[in-house]
């Protein structure tokens, strides 16, 4: 395709541009209140003037009220590079959907580098950020330029969503947009999210496991670690409460093959502190326990099994245990043959020279939301997946790569 191959030429020609962009982009730290910090606005505003300033004008803010950071809103943004068909009733838009704000540096001390200072080597950009979701971001970016920059007109409708909290919870973002701004998506638009992946690009995520994280709260008697007869141990309920949620894979023990492991897990995780002393038994523990649900199983049945063994620890133990729920998610998945995974797969081909096949993963993304609303969307990227890690990186030629990626299907 001779479009196709003045797009490439620009991709490829103007690729350390977006590092140039993601320098800019690393330099801000754009992290939600729950982290420490003051949310996503100013990154947002340097990036809407850099859009701006290389030719991509038309530009929509969707932003989410926040009392908590100095702006006082949320920002999400959504860039519209127009294609030959916009408008036409049986038109579609290609989405690329990446987030603004980035995790906590963590142990500093871990970093070789300054994480919010790109550093460039060996074909490799270091910081907070460069990867989880700065690339998916650029390489978005550089695709809607290839069109603007060469004055090509793309085959379908490009639009460029930037969101805010994807890493706490996307309360102020895809989640206010499917709340208050459903319309901005159509049932026929292919929706591409570049938050997840592999190092071959080769896996297209279409389905993800159904989320829940219960937190128990056993309510027991406090005594002496001499006289327990004298008490009622809440850490021995417990413990015994975490071995019977642990339990449930055996009772939710189907296999799908999509995931890996193709199974449920119900695993304990996070304990706080009970008592601060090792002779006292404590009449009062917090537990919590995530768990990771082959979409097969509605979260209902699961909650039915968990409210037995909370009843059958308290009766055995004497306790009280309050049951809340931190986060919980049931996601549909989008069809194998639907046609944002089928052209998907046409543009790996093409610029990867791979063929991909279609996963599920165990991790939760801004796709759940999207699909159980009936909008068909996959999560792909080509990366190492070194997010949230220290001395996070992307390699920058995934980016132009990616990038080809996005033109193909815009452009066929």
């Amino acid at each position: 395709m001779e479009k196709f191959e003045k797009l490439k030429e620009y991709i490829e020609s103007h690729t350390e541009d977006m590092v140039e962009l993601e320098a800019l982009l690393t330099a801000i730290p754009a992290l939600a209140p729950e982290n420490g910090g003051d949310g996503e606005f100013e990154k947002a505003a340097a990036l809407e003037k850099w859009l701006c300033a290389h030719g991509i004008t038309d530009i929509s803010r969707y932003d989410a009220p926040d009392e908590r950071v100095s702006s006082k809103c949320r920002p999400n943004m959504v860039a519209k590079i127009p294609g030959a068909d916009d408008g036409a009733p049986d038109s579609y838009c290609i989405w690329v959907c990446a987030h603004l704000d980035v995790v906590p540096v963590g142990e500093k001390s871990l970093w070789n580098t300054d994480p919010w200072t790109l550093v460039e080597k060996d074909g490799k950009i270091y910081g907070r950020g460069v990867e989880d979701n700065q690339q998916g971001l650029v390489s978005g970016i550089l695709a809607a330029l290839a069109f603007v920059a060469t004055g090509t007109l793309p085959a379908h409708t490009i639009k460029l969503l930037f969101m805010a909290d994807e890493e706490v919870g996307s309360k102020y973002g895809m989640n206010y947009l499917l709340e208050k701004h459903r319309e901005l998506f159509g049932k026929s638009d292919r929706i591409l999210i570049p938050d997840g992946g592999d190092s071959a690009g080769a896996t297209i995520e279409i389905a993800e496991k159904n989320i829940l994280w219960p937190r128990f709260h056993t309510i027991g008697k406090q005594s002496h670690g001499s006289r327990p007869d004298l008490g009622r141990n809440a850490c021995l309920a417990a413990a015994d409460l975490a071995l019977r949620i642990n339990s449930l894979e055996q009772t939710f023990n189907g296999r799908n093959e999509l995931f890996d492991p193709p199974t449920s897990t119900f695993q304990p995780t996070m304990k706080l502190q009970n008592v601060e002393g090792v002779n006292m038994i404590p009449g009062d523990d917090v537990l919590y326990a995530d768990c990771r649900i082959n979409p097969d199983y509605p979260l209902s049945e699961v909650r039915t099994e968990i409210k037995k063994h909370v009843e059958a620890v308290e009766q055995k133990y004497g306790v009280k245990i309050e049951v809340s729920e931190v986060q919980a998610e049931e996601s549909k998945a989008t069809p194998k043959d639907a046609p944002v995974v089928r052209e998907l797969a046409a543009a790996i081909k093409a610029v990867h020279g791979i063929d991909a096949k279609t996963v599920g993963i165990g991790g939760g993304t801004v796709a759940a939301g999207l699909r159980n609303l009936g909008f068909d969307a996959v999560v792909w990227s080509t990366l190492d997946e070194t997010c949230h890690q220290p001395n996070e990186y992307a390699i920058v030629e995934n980016i132009s790569k990616d990038a080809l990626t996005v033109a193909y299907m815009a452009s066929a």
